[in-house]
């Protein structure tokens, strides 16, 4: 990047209290300065299959486009976009055409799939990208705000029609993301552009973190651990606390001097 700033990035993952393997997975390429959280679907281990995929073909794209900016990409560049933001989504396509295909191929994997949350940092900021429900969040002047808009039944129904509070937390099909990585040959990414600023920290995660750890909490943490490594950490710690019902993952990525 080209402002003075150093990133300070740390990442953790966990089965979590109720299930008996981890589908999450993340990824952090400094090299790249590409970070991701990847939630696997489909049950029998094939969940965990996907979300390695997501991030292995994330990794072999930017490697390969590094060297390469010539390169031949197998999806059109939207013209309304830059190359860097153009690269963060083709290697996303790329990864869900991956796993939709081998999900096609082989029976076992069939239905498998996975989210994807990543942060992209160029052009003096950061792309935003994701799919699904795993969640980006900004920590600034010990505000958190949520910068992702979960792809789930449960937002859709939230936009429709105004849910009280009672029936948000008595949805039936919390679990149910309308959109993810493996469902479709195609896939549409959402983007953002941001200018982090000195001590910002960006918080990506699955909703294993998300949903058992309150938004006070999480910024209550981030309020009170300055090591990102601690924090993240304690952020897992809680989810655990709070009866840790699926596998939790946390990247957190800090802007300092």
């Amino acid at each position: 990047m080209a402002q003075p700033f150093r990133i300070e990035v740390a990442g953790e993952t966990n089965v979590g209290r109720k299930r008996n393997h981890n589908e999450d997975n993340f990824g952090i390429l400094v090299e790249y300065g590409l970070f991701m959280v990847a939630d696997g679907m489909g049950g029998h281990a094939s969940g965990e299959v996907a979300s390695k995929m997501a991030v292995d073909s994330m990794q072999e794209f930017f490697a390969a486009t590094q060297e390469d900016p010539e390169r031949t990409w197998p999806y059109k560049m939207d013209r309304t976009k830059g190359y860097e933001e153009n690269r963060l989504i083709t290697g996303i396509k790329l990864a869900n055409l991956r796993i939709y295909e081998t999900a096609q191929r082989e029976a076992r994997k069939r239905g498998m799939g996975t989210t994807f949350v990543g942060i992209f940092t160029a052009n003096d900021g950061i792309y935003i990208a994701h799919v699904g429900d795993s969640r980006v969040y900004r920590f600034r002047d010990g505000n958190l705000e949520m910068l992702t808009e979960d792809h789930s039944l449960l937002n859709d129904y939230i936009k429709m029609k105004r849910l009280t509070p009672e029936e948000i937390a008595n949805f039936p099909h919390k679990n149910v993301i309308v959109r993810a990585l493996g469902m479709k040959d195609t896939v549409k990414v959402d983007t953002r552009f941001e200018t982090p600023k000195l001590n910002d920290v960006y918080l990506l995660c699955s909703d294993g973190l998300s949903g058992p750890v309150s938004d006070e909490e999480i910024a209550e943490i981030l309020g009170k651990y300055s090591d990102i490594q601690t924090a993240t950490s304690k952020l897992i710690e809680r989810a655990n606390e709070n009866g840790g019902p699926d596998n939790v993952t946390s990247v957190l990525v800090r802007w300092t001097q």
